[in-house]
């Protein structure tokens, strides 16, 4: 049994001074009302009405039960009032875990237009590539990149973004450019943990073993490594643009890129509050606008 709800009923009942006027209030039978009661009355093994023909009265069970189901009754009101507010209106506070180079090249960037959006949200980030977990820490989303493995977690797609190659002028000036995916073995190409590169054009797809001195599990020092001519790297586009707009790297085999690398956002649960709603929509309309304007140029 439900003793919260039937708690409920227990109070609308008292409180309209009989089973007709309860049942119309709550828009329910008034047989099915009277047996729900008579239910609750057996399991509590006391009698909470006495009924007769001309009125309802409480039994000294039945007020002593009032008395305190009333605040009960009235807090659970509160409270669900408070979680349709939660559902319905972004404010109060979302907790994020991010991967670092995402949180400081991609996202924050994006937070004054955010919280132009949404001034009644406090957002606390968790810069970490470490996997949360997001029944027991207090996180109400994680983003994470790349292929996922297999979870609990419900996976909203965010983006999907594929990485270029780069390097110095300086570098190039040096060194020369490839002429194809094969001429790499001939380069520096800065390695991101020991991976291998497999890059694509149209249908013909390429594999490349980097080989340099220098690697690092971090795409943002990539970047630097590669702005400080240190070889090529692969990377994002949206982690380079202005870099490569400001001249401090070039595109390498402009026509060949990574394979589509898809971003998450990961959730304990398909039942979203306001707040994870809207950084979720946010990010999603950042990503889209983002395709739009690469196909615009």
């Amino acid at each position: 049994m439900d003793y919260l709800n039937e708690m409920a009923l227990f109070v609308e009942v008292a409180q309209a001074n009989g089973f007709s006027r309860a049942a119309a209030k709550l828009g329910m039978p008034q047989s099915t009302l009277s047996r729900r009661i008579a239910a609750l009355e057996d399991a509590l093994g006391l009698r909470l009405f006495n009924r007769s023909t001309r009125r309802l009265e409480l039994t000294g069970a039945g007020v002593y039960y009032l008395e305190r189901a009333l605040p009960i009754v009235a807090e659970a009101r509160l409270l669900h009032g408070a979680l349709d507010d939660m559902r319905e209106t972004v404010r109060g506070v979302l907790r994020v875990s991010l991967p670092v180079d995402m949180a400081y090249n991609m996202v924050a960037p994006l937070l004054p237009e955010f919280a132009a959006r949404y001034p009644e949200l406090r957002v606390d980030f968790d810069v970490t590539p470490r996997k949360v977990d997001l029944i027991g820490e207090p996180f109400d989303l994680a983003v994470r990149t790349g292929k996922l493995p297999d979870s609990d977690y419900i996976a909203t797609p965010l983006a999907e973004f594929s990485s270029c190659l780069y390097a110095a002028p300086s570098y190039l000036a040096k060194q020369g450019e490839p002429r194809s995916p094969d001429g790499l073995a001939a380069h520096e190409c800065l390695r991101f943990s020991d991976g291998i590169w497999t890059l694509q054009r149209g249908s013909e797809r390429a594999n490349v073993q980097p080989q340099s001195r220098f690697g690092a599990n971090s795409p943002g020092m990539l970047r630097q490594m590669a702005a400080a001519g240190l070889g090529i790297a692969l990377l994002p586009e949206i982690l380079v643009r202005e870099d490569v707009a400001q001249g401090r790297l070039k595109t390498v085999l402009p026509d060949w890129q990574s394979e589509k690398i898809p971003v998450h956002a990961l959730t304990a649960t398909r039942l979203l509050t306001a707040n994870v709603r809207a950084l979720v929509g946010f990010l999603r309309e950042q990503a889209v606008a983002h395709m739009k304007s690469k196909l615009n140029k």
